[in-house]
C-alpha cells in the first residue's frame, strides 16, 4: 500500500487510525453500538447532572459511541473533538453530529473559561507525555465551571493485565494508577478525585456470569497482594481501564 509518510509519529497514525488496525474500532451502523450501551448508561446516570441543559465536552469523541448515548439520555448540549479525520467521517457516517477534527489543545485554548459544565475523555490522556499532559490538565480545569466534573478513561497501570491497554495502541505513552492520577488532578487545582473500576455491568444472563468470575478472580488477586504486602489492598484497582470522576 503506497501511502503519504508523515515524519510525525501521531500524524501518521491518527491518519489511519481506523483502518490500520487488526480489529474494527467502528461498528457498521448506529446498532453496533448497543453492546458499549450499558456501561455508558451507567457513567451517565451516576456521574452526569440531573439537568439536560449542562453544557457537555467529550475531548478524544472518537467516532461518538459515548456522545450517542448521552443524547438518547436527553442531553441536548453535546459536541465532541477528535484529532482522526477517520473517526470524525465514521461518525458522520454513523448519523452522530456534532463531532469535529482537531487537535484537543488547540481546541481547549479556543474556548472560553468556564464555560463547561461537563468535560469527558475517554482513552485520552494516556495519548500525552508527561510535559504534554500537564498543561493539558492546566486547560481542562481552566475551561470547566466551578463545580464540573471531568470524567476519564484510561490504562490502569496497576492492573497485571494493563499493558494489554497501554501497549495496544502505538501512540500511548503512559498508563496511570489511582495514585498518580490524583496527584496530577489536584496538582492541577481538581478535588474530589474518585477513582473506580471499570467493571463488567450485568444486564443479561452471559454479563452476569462474567461479573460473578471477575469478582472471584479480583478476590484472588487481593489475596495475592495482601500475602505479599502484609497488609489489606482493598483500595486497590485491577481492572485494566479505570475510571476517574473529579470535580473543580
Amino acid at each position: 500500500m503506497n501511502v503519504p509518510k508523515s515524519s510525525d509519529y501521531r500524524s501518521r497514525i491518527y491518519q489511519y487510525y481506523v483502518n490500520a488496525r487488526q480489529q474494527s474500532l467502528v461498528p457498521k451502523t448506529i446498532q453496533g453500538l448497543k453492546p458499549r450501551g450499558p456501561m455508558l448508561r451507567k457513567i451517565i446516570r451516576k456521574h452526569f447532572p440531573e439537568d439536560k441543559r449542562t453544557s457537555i465536552l467529550d475531548l478524544g469523541c472518537g467516532h461518538g459511541a459515548f456522545m450517542h448515548f448521552i443524547r438518547e439520555a436527553g442531553f441536548t448540549d453535546v459536541i465532541g473533538v477528535d484529532r482522526s479525520p477517520e473517526q470524525v467521517e465514521e461518525a458522520k457516517r454513523l448519523g452522530i453530529e456534532g463531532v469535529f477534527q482537531g487537535d484537543l489543545m488547540e481546541t481547549l485554548r479556543e474556548l472560553p473559561s468556564s464555560s463547561k459544565d461537563v468535560i469527558i475523555c475517554f482513552d485520552v490522556i494516556e495519548h500525552f507525555n508527561k510535559q504534554e499532559v500537564l498543561p493539558f490538565v492546566d486547560e481542562v480545569h481552566r475551561i470547566l465551571r466551578q463545580g464540573g466534573k471531568w470524567i476519564l478513561h484510561t490504562p490502569n497501570g496497576e492492573s497485571p493485565f494493563g499493558g494489554r491497554m497501554l501497549f495496544g495502541d502505538f501512540t500511548h505513552e503512559m498508563a496511570y494508577t489511582r495514585t498518580s492520577i490524583t496527584q496530577l488532578l489536584m496538582s492541577s487545582g481538581f478535588s474530589d478525585v474518585a477513582c473506580l473500576e471499570d467493571t463488567p455491568v450485568p444486564h443479561g444472563i452471559k454479563s452476569a456470569v462474567r461479573w460473578s468470575l471477575w469478582k472471584c478472580f479480583r478476590s484472588a488477586l487481593r489475596l495475592y497482594l495482601t500475602a505479599e504486602t502484609g497488609a489489606g489492598e482493598r483500595e486497590c484497582i485491577l481492572t485494566q481501564n479505570f475510571l476517574t470522576v473529579t470535580i473543580k
